[in-house]
């Protein structure tokens, strides 16, 4: 795609910003419905096109684990459609009145949710994030410019041809949601600089999609997902709920960022907790790597290096620490997490409050998975990502966090001195 070709999308974009902006709640259901309602009437075509996709990438040997991730079905179909439903019955948060005050001159201040404008979103090959994205920004008024993995583009394409269709049935400019079908590296690192016409950037996938996005663009980026996350078990935790969490967090799904991938463990608990852990993850067939004092209960370990403490697996392979104090877990937690979820399992109301105020992660458990760091889970829905940086959004990202806001003040003649 030349750049004439992608300044055009963004000046469409642009444009539509402001009409999407001033689209009423009952306006935005409405056509979040009917396109719930498309997807479902069209999921031959989607399928048909996802087949595709599928086809070139069994030709091309693409991973098990990444085809099924590419797939669609009825079941996944439906669940798009669900989702944007849902986005439906979600309140609106544009024009939500944050604050209002009063100056001593009579100005009256009020401080207003209004959308960021045209987002840009780079994922990798999940044709869902094609749907989600658009109904989180729609419902936000916020137009969307997608440039996804060229193993679904099939897919994306079908999803986006059904979503513009229906905005023009309700009589909403389609250029609320646009993909960019050039795959090529220029397209994307042109993208990624596209300033006059995208006002953020989100970048969804693996740590290799978000380093070169961060590392290379010049719109503001959030930076989401990459998840190494942590339980650290002191030496009051319950053993049978510990290995129930562990095992849960680690093996519920493991190609996620909110899998745990490091486990943190007291001296005292060592020896209840690791024999019944080690049986359970044996089970899953979990690889463990881990410090000596670990492998001095567990044979077969492999010996951790610091690298491993650093790792996101996504993977069946989980490392482990060992230490002597709160303290310590809470150093070694905040030197290799990625930001994302971290949990302790506790029986010490004081250790856990200790926990969740020093360890620097945008989400901290107390006796709980960090399975749970989703939008859905949360009560937001669908979500855009989970950022794991600190400005402007932290977490799993629902609709409040695709808004930003702006003061508007009244006077009667008021001038400054």
């Amino acid at each position: 795609m030349d750049m004439t070709k992608l300044e055009t999308l963004g000046e469409r974009a642009r444009a539509a910003k402001y009409s999407l902006a001033a689209l009423k709640e009952e306006q935005k259901n409405q056509a979040l419905c009917r396109a719930a309602d498309a997807l479902m009437d069209n999921r031959e075509f989607l399928l048909r096109e996802n087949e595709k996709d599928l086809q070139a990438g069994q030709k091309n040997g693409m991973r098990p684990g990444l085809l099924d991730r590419l797939a669609l079905d009825e079941k996944r179909i439906a669940a798009m459609a669900e989702g944007l439903r849902q986005i439906a019955s979600l309140p609106d948060p544009v024009g939500e009145v944050l604050e209002t005050f009063s100056r001593p001159n009579g100005l009256v201040i009020n401080k207003l949710r209004v959308p960021i404008g045209v987002i840009g979103i780079i994922y990798e090959a999940r044709p869902n994030v094609t749907a989600d994205a658009f109904g989180l920004c729609f419902k936000t008024g916020n137009a969307v410019i997608l440039k996804g993995g060229s193993d679904a583009l099939c897919s994306n394409a079908a999803i986006e041809t059904v979503l513009r269709q229906t905005l023009e049935d309700c009589r909403i400019t389609p250029d609320a949601i646009a993909l960019i079908r050039n795959c090529d590296r220029s397209t994307t690192a042109a993208f990624m600089r596209l300033n006059e016409y995208v006002d953020l950037l989100i970048p969804r996938g693996g740590a290799g999609l978000i380093r070169a996005v961060v590392e290379n663009a010049t719109v503001p980026v959030i930076e989401t997902g990459t998840g190494n996350c942590h339980i650290f078990v002191d030496e009051s935790a319950d053993i049978d709920m510990a290995v129930r969490i562990i095992l849960n967090a680690k093996t519920q799904r493991v190609s996620v960022c909110n899998a745990c991938e490091s486990l943190v463990i007291h001296t005292k608990v060592r020896d209840r907790l690791l024999p019944a852990l080690a049986a359970a993850l044996k089970e899953k067939q979990v690889q463990i790597r881990a410090d000596e004092r670990v492998r001095e209960v567990i044979d077969g370990c492999l010996a951790a290096t610091e690298e491993d403490y650093a790792a996101e697996y996504l993977d069946y392979i989980i490392s482990m620490k060992t230490v002597d104090s709160l303290e310590e877990a809470i150093a070694h937690i905040n030197r290799y997490s990625t930001g994302h979820s971290e949990a302790i399992l506790t029986g010490s109301q004081e250790n856990a409050e200790r926990f969740l105020q020093e360890v620097d992660s945008a989400c901290v458990y107390v006796n709980a998975s960090t399975r749970f760091t989703d939008g859905f889970e949360f009560g937001f829905g669908a979500e855009i990502g989970i950022s794991t940086q600190k400005l402007h959004a932290r977490g799993p990202m629902g609709l409040k966090e695709l808004t930003s806001y702006k003061y508007t003040i009244r006077g009667n003649g008021q001038v400054r001195g």
